[in-house]
């Protein structure tokens, strides 16, 4: 998949990146002796759906994309994930976080009973636009005879490097140090300054989950 088209919807707030926050972190001004920034930040990343992946939608016809001819609708929902970022981990350990997400799916023919695979991707993504990883599996969708709605769900893994996604010693020091009234950099914030942004880019990971899509699958989902 393009990697320019990795627009995530992420579960964790936009700003993210620039205030040096993953998931369920904050970022805190403390005004003492001196002004610094104070972030709290682990190395598990923000989770999210890229755009025009979150559903897929199959026709009984290939090339007929009118609604007459949907055969089966299915959409992602609850994503959720857990982080193995633990306290005094080693440098080279790897942070593991485990994904996972419900999929509803609606069929038009309910006349018997039916299951439906369907292609599902995990992720990994670096500095917003670099794919470090991606593997591919599949969710299998079970119909009743006479039953138009069914639900499966998914459980994947994605491994990240704890050193890649750490700040530098010195780039941590230069946004933390607190600064005092009267200092040559007391009004310039660090998050500011670009090579500051890029170590905060290059140490900032996304997991994305989507429906593996082809070429106009995507067209559909994006001009639908």
């Amino acid at each position: 998949m393009n990697a320019r088209r990795l627009t995530a919807t992420v579960l964790c707030s936009a700003a993210a990146v620039t205030a040096l926050s993953g998931c369920a972190k904050k970022g805190d001004i403390v005004v003492d002796s001196g002004v610094g920034i104070t972030a709290v930040r682990t190395a598990c990343p923000a989770v999210g759906i890229p755009d025009y992946t979150g559903d897929i939608t199959l026709f009984r016809t290939p090339n007929d994309k009118t609604s007459t001819n949907i055969d089966v609708v299915a959409a992602m929902t609850n994503v959720r994930t857990q982080c193995s970022d633990q306290n005094g981990a080693q440098a080279n350990d790897k942070v593991t976080s485990q994904v996972s997400f419900d999929v509803l799916a609606r069929r038009n023919d309910t006349q018997s009973a039916r299951q439906v695979t369907l292609p599902v991707f995990v992720s990994v993504l670096q500095g917003g636009s670099a794919v470090v990883s991606k593997r591919v599996g599949q969710v299998q969708v079970s119909f009743a005879a006479g039953q138009d709605r069914a639900q499966a769900h998914f459980a994947g893994t994605a491994y990240i490097d704890r050193s890649a996604a750490t700040l530098p010693a010195d780039v941590r020091e230069r946004i933390t140090r607190p600064r005092k009234a009267g200092d040559q950099d007391a009004a310039v914030d660090p998050l500011s300054q670009p090579d500051v942004k890029a170590a905060v880019a290059r140490a900032s990971f996304e997991v994305l989950v989507g429906f593996q899509l082809d070429e106009s699958q995507l067209a559909y989902n994006a001009t639908r």
